[in-house]
């Protein structure tokens, strides 16, 4: 287990220094809204890095939280009229919550079982918003949610900020006493439980951890496009996030952020290319991951700062 030095703590200050600055020096309210999504992405990919990552149970359901999350900001907005800063604590609330519904059942599943229980956890919420249209506003979803801040930049910043502690949050429990359980689970879930340790707990607990922070990711995002729909639930944005993560180191927590926001950035830069952009951004991910399969991101990073250590 690699430990944080200062050279990571400089780069760590300069990066979010970088993000920070960049709309103020561009000013520009298309890229502060861009670079909005980026950092929401980021939030999402950390989280799902922290318990997939460590553990090696991969989640394929990931937008079941985010899509709770961005659901209870629409409601509290929409029906209960609720200020739009309790749809925060409350989205956590209810992404936890699932996570136990869903968790306790399945994580005691074996190999690629639960993954396959939470991508059809997240399909089922799906199709539920769908069946019950007139809660859920059907396709259309929820309209006519409250922004956070009248200020884009403001907004931003608060994001960016909420990053910054998702990762030091997550990457510390990485680091302590926790993160080495969760990857002796990883490596040996058999031994694990032999040598007395609560397994299930240890799963559940990480699983909620990831839970609480991909629904406060959500809570923000429907905050910041002002309304929710189903699409939130597709297993497209999971594979999403899951991509970031790899791509930017499993098990890392920071680089599965930077790669999410680099990515997304990614798409924003290759518009112009039209009806090849996808075809350009899949071949861009195609390449990476199969000529770098640990990452790109956090092991370039161990690279370059190896000969300061």
């Amino acid at each position: 287990m690699r430990q944080v030095s200062l050279i990571d703590i400089a780069g760590g200050i300069v990066v979010v220094a970088i993000l920070a600055l960049a709309p103020v020096f561009a000013a520009s309210n298309y890229l502060t809204g861009v670079l909005t999504v980026c950092v929401i992405y980021g939030i999402w990919a950390s989280s799902w890095d922290f318990m997939s990552g460590l553990t090696g149970r991969e989640n394929f359901g990931h937008s079941l939280f985010i899509g709770a999350g961005a659901y209870t900001a629409g409601f509290l907005a929409t029906i209960w009229f609720a200020n739009p800063w309790y749809s925060l604590p409350a989205a956590v609330v209810i992404a936890v919550a699932f996570s136990l519904i869903v968790g306790f059942p399945t994580l005691r599943l074996r190999g690629p079982y639960f993954a396959l229980a939470m991508l059809s956890a997240s399909a089922i919420l799906q199709r539920l918003c769908l069946i019950f249209w007139e809660q859920t506003g059907g396709e259309e979803g929820l309209y006519g949610l409250e922004p956070l801040m009248r200020n884009p930049l403001h907004y931003y910043w608060l994001v960016l900020a909420i990053l910054v502690v998702t990762v030091i949050v997550l990457a510390l429990l990485a680091q302590s006493h926790w993160g080495l359980l969760l990857r002796a689970i990883r490596g040996d879930e058999a031994t694990c439980q032999a040598a007395g340790i609560n397994v299930t707990f240890y799963k559940i607990a990480s699983l909620a951890i990831s839970a609480a922070f991909a629904g406060l990711g959500g809570a923000l995002y429907a905050h910041y496009q002002l309304q929710v729909s189903p699409p939130l639930f597709s297993v497209v944005v999971s594979i999403t996030v899951i991509i970031m993560c790899y791509v930017g180191g499993i098990g890392s927590i920071y680089g599965a952020a930077v790669a999410a926001i680099l990515l997304t950035l990614l798409t924003e830069m290759l518009r112009g290319f039209g009806e090849y952009r996808l075809w350009i951004y899949t071949l861009t991910l195609m390449l990476i991951l199969f000529f770098l399969p640990n990452g790109l991101v956090a092991p370039l990073w161990r690279r370059m700062t190896e000969r300061f250590r």
